[in-house]
């Protein structure tokens, strides 16, 4: 498997410098900082969330868990909750489950970004497998996204 065509055409189209690496399978965010010989605070992994009526992706250190209570005040809920595999996998027909890059906006989804990753100049994350990652600028990744940000995690234990 590779890079899904439109994560690639969507890169490429904004001429958006990239590095792409393929690894040995990893399907947790600490498995996969420890492939690519990342810091988890450099890699930003998916979280997708529940909010009444909706669907929202997060996007947070791979060293972090995300906060609902937090996240219930970003997003004026009271319900939020994490989704489940089987609730998400079909808005990612061209990705592997759980192995979704954190293009919300390619997916018609609203995207938040913890300002933990803010603080690093580059992020790396799952290419729509679990064998590849892309390595790119935040500052390009905020600007192709346009995520809504705010500090909804917690380092995990």
């Amino acid at each position: 498997m590779s890079i899904p065509t439109k994560i690639r055409e969507f890169l490429d189209s904004h001429g958006i410098a990239y590095q792409f690496c393929t690894h040995s399978p990893a399907y947790t965010a600490q498995g996969l900082a420890h492939v690519q010989h990342v810091s988890g605070k450099e890699l930003a992994k998916v979280v997708m969330v529940v909010v009444p009526g909706r669907m929202v992706m997060t996007v947070l250190p791979g060293s972090h868990r995300v906060e609902i209570e937090q996240l219930d005040k970003l997003l004026n809920s009271q319900n939020c909750r994490l989704a489940t595999e089987e609730e998400f996998k079909d808005l990612f027909p061209d990705c592997e489950v759980g192995a979704m890059p954190p293009f919300g906006n390619l997916y018609n989804l609203e995207v938040w970004v913890d300002s933990e990753l803010e603080k690093h100049p580059t992020i790396t994350f799952k290419a729509g497998t679990h064998v590849e990652t892309i390595k790119m600028n935040f500052a390009d990744f905020r600007n192709l996204v346009a995520p809504k940000a705010g500090s909804f995690s917690a380092l995990r234990h």
